[in-house]
């Protein structure tokens, strides 16, 4: 049993955690079910500044916002903490069109001070999961160099 908690899936109350490995075969298995069942998959880069939280301390190590994350999302979702520093959100049955609202209430409750976010969307977007996870990671670094807070979506 301990073996598994140390490497596998993790839920906080909500989502759960995931390692990169596991993050893209869940991706991979959601899309082949998708297809089946014509429904939408999404997934969202996530990176959170390194700024100032506004009262002296320095904005969480992505681990442990990794498992803030989770608490916010559905039992459906998953999150995995890169190493590059950034988060990737797997939202099962969500529409480029809602990921918008999606990220404005998860950076509220988070009470993030900058942000950065991409997102890329299964069929709407692309048909395989690396396609759009390359895509959720190069608009993200788009939003990243134009100046952050913000969250384009492949179209």
């Amino acid at each position: 049993m301990s073996e598994w908690r140390r490497f596998g899936p993790i839920s906080a109350g909500g989502g759960w955690l995931v390692d990169e490995l596991l993050f893209r075969l869940l991706v991979d298995f959601e899309i082949q079910k998708a297809q089946r069942l014509r429904y939408s998959v999404s997934i969202v880069c996530f990176a959170i500044e390194p700024a100032s939280a506004g009262n002296g301390e320095a904005s969480p190590p992505s681990s442990s916002l990794a498992e803030s994350v989770t608490r916010f999302l559905r039992g459906t979702d998953a999150v995995a903490s890169w190493a590059q520093g950034w988060l990737s959100l797997l939202l099962v049955d969500a529409e480029t069109t809602h990921l918008a609202s999606i990220l404005e209430r998860l950076t509220a409750r988070l009470e993030t001070v900058a942000w950065s976010a991409g997102g890329a969307c299964y069929p709407r977007t692309a048909t395989r999961a690396e396609d759009m996870l390359r895509q959720a990671v190069d608009l993200m670094d788009r939003a990243k160099a134009e100046g952050g807070n913000r969250l384009y979506v492949a179209s």
